[in-house]
């Protein structure tokens, strides 16, 4: 029960529309050690191959969680997210290539062209009217630029939300093949979550 409501307390923290109540609160589910078992961080940031020239956008980036380990590998890191509080987080003790963004719940705020990859992590279920959403990444995005998912399986699981809440990946894949964009490439190693990438 409490693996249960700590990732839903995940999914709440990074909601798109509701800024959380209280981030200090979130923050520390967020950033609970327990968490890199299942979200193995690492090993997505090492599937990834970030460049040292490459610029990363992490949407609903939160406290930072993946956006930090970005930044060791990457040129620039945008974090980006509704919750200047939870930013605030971010930007403690960050490295100088790690940015902070300030958005709204219908735009990223991302300069045209700036990035190389935007990743989303447990996010893209809140955010209404996602195809408006994807034209503003799709601006973004450099030419050859991704977009990464990660997201967890719509099935019962020991973290995140009901399945009611969720997003299948054939769903996503969906979408985004609607917003013109094809899957390049779906890594297996999460136990609870699919890990997609796609191109133009």
């Amino acid at each position: 029960m409490t693996l249960f409501l700590a990732g839903l307390l995940l999914f709440q923290v990074q909601h798109q529309h509701h800024p959380p109540r209280d981030a200090a609160e979130y923050a520390r589910v967020l950033e609970d050690p327990s968490r890199d078992a299942w979200q193995k961080p690492h090993e997505v940031v090492m599937a990834l191959a970030l460049k040292p020239t490459e610029s990363v956008a992490d949407i609903g980036a939160g406290t930072g969680y993946f956006a930090r380990r970005f930044a060791r590998h990457a040129g620039t890191v945008f974090a980006v997210d509704i919750s200047a509080k939870l930013l605030e987080q971010a930007a403690k003790d960050a490295p100088p290539n790690l940015k902070t963004v300030l958005a709204a719940p219908d735009d990223p705020k991302l300069a045209p062209a700036s990035v190389d990859t935007v990743f989303f992590c447990n996010v893209l279920h809140h955010i209404e009217g996602r195809p408006a959403y994807y034209r503003k990444l799709a601006t973004a995005l450099k030419p050859g630029g991704r977009i990464v998912m990660v997201d967890f399986h719509k099935r019962p699981l020991p973290v995140g939300p009901p399945p009611a809440m969720k997003l299948t990946d054939d769903e996503v894949i969906a979408e985004l093949k609607a917003a013109g964009f094809e899957l390049k490439r779906r890594h297996e190693m999460l136990p609870h979550q699919y890990f997609l990438e796609f191109g133009r």
